[in-house]
């Protein structure tokens, strides 16, 4: 191991569940796994939201379904007021209802409570660094779902849109398509470090937060269109 490596810091992790059993599961998985330290757990979004702002975490594995304040409020919430705090929903549920509120809410990342200790651990390292934390079912889902959706036309002018190069066009639809920083770099035969710079760029410019709003921005603006039939 080498001496940067060594100096890691664990990510500081609060939980969020309104099931005692499954809230003190999830704390003793975690505190087994490597580079993640568990700060503290809340039963309900309001408590989750406060321990944000007592504790100011990393992340936050965020439960959906809780009482007095469910887990897309706090998620918002947390967002609007913390925003060095990111949240990885780890739910139950997959289904769009839950979803796409969730994101919309400001999620980074949605994995479902099958998700095994590695996955969680790949997930909370990828919304740290600037990436989405999605699972590879949900992001098949959110792909699924964009696919479904009417194409609106693409705009008069010839130019991308939002001022956007052509390279920046190029990333942001490799991003639509699924591929992780590393394929498109490989796929565009540049360095990942030029990846993350292009998007950046993009973001900037079109207001972009994370790659959940890319993929719909990117269908929306008919850069990637639905497959036929």
């Amino acid at each position: 191991m080498t001496e940067a490596e060594g100096e890691k810091k664990p990510a500081r992790v609060v939980v969020a569940d309104d099931q005692t059993v499954v809230r003190e599961g999830i704390v003793m998985l975690l505190g087994l796994l490597p580079g993640i330290e568990v700060i503290g757990a809340a039963g309900d979004g309001e408590e989750a939201v406060r321990l944000v702002g007592e504790l100011a975490p990393d992340v936050v594995l965020m439960d959906l379904r809780m009482p007095r304040c469910d887990g897309v409020e706090a998620t918002r919430r947390i967002r609007e007021q913390y925003p060095g705090t990111q949240v990885v929903v780890l739910t139950t549920y997959a289904d769009d209802e839950s979803l796409f509120p969730a994101l919309r809410a400001g999620a980074r990342g949605y994995l479902t409570k099958d998700a095994g200790g590695e996955e969680i651990v790949r997930a909370v390292e990828s919304v740290l660094s600037g990436e989405a934390g999605l699972s590879p079912s949900v992001q098949r889902r959110l792909l699924e779902r964009l696919s479904q959706a009417e194409p609106q036309p693409l705009p008069a002018a010839p130019a991308p849109p939002d001022g956007l190069t052509t390279r920046e066009t190029e990333v942001l639809v490799l991003i639509a398509e699924g591929l992780s920083n590393q394929e498109i770099a490989r796929r565009l035969h540049v360095s990942t470090a030029t990846v993350k710079t292009h998007i950046n760029n993009l973001f900037a410019k079109t207001g972009l937060k994370d790659r959940a709003q890319a993929v719909r921005y990117a269908y929306g603006k008919g850069l990637v269109r639905p497959p036929a039939g």
